[in-house]
């Protein structure tokens, strides 16, 4: 099993035997975290057919070192990094947009990771910014990928703080700017955040892109126009930490189990 706590999400995958994904699930944090993580692993195991002493081994990453039932902690660096070779061997260059953070690894023919850069502590190159905005024009989030492919004039969005940017969104509005080239000039914000991070490692195609970001199609396009190259969108691009940590759980599963 791999958990993997983030700041908006908590996210598990289960493996069967033979390596494939028997479960996976994911429930908000909520106000305690425990409550939150003792659910996910009961949705696991229910949707799995399977028992607690039937799990051989469980990884956690994330904003916590804190799961109960895990049994040892690894960087989501790391487990991104093995999430996306499983699910996508031949990718050399992540990009990993979560809520809080953005993130772009550089890894070798092997899995391994050669380079790596995270974002500052700024929630303005990260899913946090369209939070922000949805939350300003009264969106749901699941609607900003698929609205701001509409637009014919994104807006430029002056300011690289997600602070300033909600003020600057709110100007926007009330000048009578449509939702669509809003939304289409905050993608182009946070493009131009994570080409930047690109930049300082290097980009070797394929690219993968990972984290909840990856379901934005609208953020995707913009970097792809950002970068000049197609992107690869792993399967349940949302579960790759998650299935990274469960990929280093099977491989200690199996040392206990041999």
């Amino acid at each position: 099993m791999g958990v993997d706590v983030g700041s908006r999400t908590c996210k598990g995958v289960v493996l069967d035997r033979g390596g494939t994904m028997a479960a996976c699930h994911i429930v908000p944090p909520g106000v305690n975290y425990g409550v939150s993580l003792e659910l996910l692993r009961e949705q696991l195991l229910l949707k799995a057919g399977l028992t607690s002493s039937d799990i051989a081994y469980v990884v956690a990453t994330g904003h916590t070192t804190r799961v109960s039932y895990s049994n040892e902690y690894a960087t989501d660096i790391q487990c991104c990094a093995r999430g996306v070779h499983r699910d996508h061997p031949s990718a050399r260059t992540v990009i990993d947009i979560q809520a809080q953070t953005s993130q772009v690894i550089r890894l070798g023919e092997s899995g391994l990771i050669n380079n790596f850069v995270v974002s500052e502590k700024c929630a303005a190159g990260s899913g946090r910014f369209l939070d922000v905005v949805a939350h300003v024009l009264q969106l749901d989030v699941a609607e900003i990928g698929p609205l701001s492919m509409e637009s014919r004039k994104p807006v430029t969005f002056s300011t690289g703080c997600a602070v300033f940017g909600e003020s600057e969104a709110i100007s926007r509005v009330a000048e009578g700017m449509a939702k669509e080239d809003i939304l289409a000039g905050v993608h182009q914000s946070i493009a131009d955040k994570i080409s930047s991070l690109v930049a300082r490692v290097g980009m070797e195609e394929p690219c993968a892109i990972a984290g909840g970001g990856a379901l934005n199609v609208g953020l995707v396009r913009s970097i792809e126009e950002k970068l000049s190259i197609k992107v690869v969108v792993p399967h349940h691009p949302e579960f790759i930490a998650a299935l990274g940590a469960a990929a280093l759980a099977e491989e200690k599963g199996q040392i206990i189990t041999a």
